[in-house]
């Protein structure tokens, strides 16, 4: 059947995207492709028909349709600018930039594909080029969500007060912006500001009662604060990451035994049991109370503690060694306030998402080291070997720096899968010789106790040794005397886990 050339009329363009706007995704789909019958060479169906496409996740026809329309009509910002959506939800990173990039040439004030180049650049970890690129969109137009943006990329560089500045400037623009709100007082907790943390997600509450984030704050909160009751209600309100297992810590460290036996037996049942912080409470009241351990993420976990050195760092004179003290050192870097460090100072943001070579370079042995754990492992009959993530994320990294004295307390890393550090510096001189060392074991944290018998063992780490271990395992510092540093990199991975179009034209 040939195609005619007939332009659709203004009424049914209208009609066309009423049905866009009003999120009849498929229907306007259908209506899209029927008027195309009689319109074929016409580019803004081309465009509507992508958004109706990748609005409903079929990302790949999308990008054919903004194709179409481009090649009839290719000096039109729009599309480019929606096929660089279209290409970066379908993972396509690279062509997405240089579709935003062609609308910019197009439209040298097109702020929103500025903004959307740096959030892409922030996915990749490049902070540094998605913090230029948001502040080019910003420079064209001050809005909420570009200063918000640009703060999250400078809280996670670790750029604490610049990341604060920011997210105040986006409320300022914006009075309501809840995100806003729970974002600043995350940082302001980063930064030890923990009255003034409350009350931003008190805020954000007030705003938005149902918020996710700003619950789970709160109930992190509160349990900080030992006030575990109130605590739950938060993190059941919050349904967010591990909103139930936080509620099941609240529980067991209030004593309230019986609703944790029974939660667990639920959890038990309907599995699967692939949550850290479940399996040390789980492991914690099975051998407080004497019973098997019924969660199989990992439950000898002492036996899953993998150690090696590092070639690249504990070679001679190793020049990725100097250079990472040399950026630990001399780079400006935050510093987040930690209560279970003592004599010490811990970095804030993520240290592998920094644009350093160094930093760079050290997260990608470690990943090579986690291949090596696993396969170290492989067979084991346990949820951690056998649902081992095959993509890995870094959540957190961060370094450590210690003096005379400095420890850290008894604790788990809720977020990770695995967790580990590589040495980079320990003390030489000490009185006894598991000062300084890692040693790990089934309590920890002030969880109560029926008796005293929970395993613990130790590693003394050297210099370019890196250590790896379930997240689900209590961890401490042993207290050194010596007047020297220790330094480590600690780290923690897990499984790796939408943009609007324009229609105008």
């Amino acid at each position: 059947m040939a195609i005619s050339n007939k332009q659709p009329s203004q009424f049914e363009l209208q009609q066309l995207m009423q049905l866009i706007n009003s999120g009849q995704l498929a229907q306007a789909e259908s209506k899209a492709k029927s008027l195309l019958q009689n319109a074929g060479n016409f580019f803004m169906l081309y465009n509507l028909l992508g958004i109706a496409l990748d609005g409903q996740g079929k990302h790949a026809e999308a990008v054919t349709s903004y194709r179409k329309g481009i090649a009839l009509q290719a000096n039109i910002p729009d599309l480019h600018f929606n096929l660089g959506i279209a290409l970066s939800n379908a993972g396509s990173a690279d062509e997405a930039i240089a579709s935003y990039q062609k609308a910019i040439q197009l439209e040298p004030g097109f702020f929103e594909a500025y903004g959307n180049i740096g959030t892409l650049y922030q996915k990749q970890g490049d902070l540094a080029q998605a913090i230029v690129f948001y502040r080019k969109a910003l420079a064209i137009h001050k809005d909420a969500r570009g200063y918000f943006n640009l703060g999250t990329a400078l809280r996670d560089e670790g750029k604490l007060d610049e990341a604060i500045d920011s997210y105040q400037q986006a409320i300022k623009l914006f009075p309501n912006y809840a995100d806003a709100y729970c974002n600043l007082g995350e940082t302001l907790r980063d930064r030890g500001d923990m009255q003034d943390a409350v009350s931003q997600y008190q805020q954000t509450l007030a705003l938005n009662p149902n918020h996710p984030n700003a619950n789970y704050n709160m109930g992190e909160f509160l349990y900080l604060a030992k006030r575990f009751d109130e605590a739950v209600e938060f993190f059941e309100r919050s349904q967010l990451d591990d909103w139930f297992e936080r509620s099941m810590y609240c529980l067991y460290k209030a004593e309230r035994f019986d609703d944790f036996k029974k939660r667990l037996d639920e959890t038990v049942k309907n599995g699967p049991h692939i949550a850290p912080f479940m399996a040390t409470l789980s492991t914690h009241y099975a051998l407080n109370f004497g019973t098997e351990d019924p969660y199989n993420f990992c439950k000898n976990g002492l036996d899953f503690v993998y150690r090696a050195s590092i070639p690249e760092l504990s070679e001679p004179n190793s020049p990725l060694l100097k250079a990472l003290l040399d950026d630990i050192n001399n780079t400006e870097i935050a510093e987040r306030v930690q209560g279970m460090l003592h004599n010490g100072k811990q970095s804030a943001g993520n240290l592998f998402k920094r644009p350093e070579a160094s930093f760079r370079k050290l997260a990608e042995l470690v990943k090579q080291q986690f291949m090596l754990y696993r396969e170290k492992f492989a067979g084991a009959d346990c949820e951690l070997i056998k649902s081992f993530p095959k993509e890995l994320e870094f959540t957190s990294s961060w370094y450590v720096k210690m003096r005379q004295g400095g420890h850290l307390d008894s604790h788990i890393h809720e977020i990770g899968w695995i967790s580990g550090a590589v040495y980079l510096a320990m003390p030489k001189n000490k009185q006894s010789p598991d000062e300084g060392a890692f040693e790990y074991g089934t309590h920890g944290d002030a969880y109560p106790q029926k008796h005293q018998n929970f395993p613990v063992a130790h590693v003394v780490p050297n210099v370019g040794d890196i250590v790896l271990f379930p997240s689900s395992l209590f961890h401490r510092t042993i207290p050194f005397s010596s007047d020297e540093e220790r330094i480590c990199i600690a780290f923690d991975l897990r499984p790796d886990q939408p943009n609007h179009a324009r229609s105008a034209y």
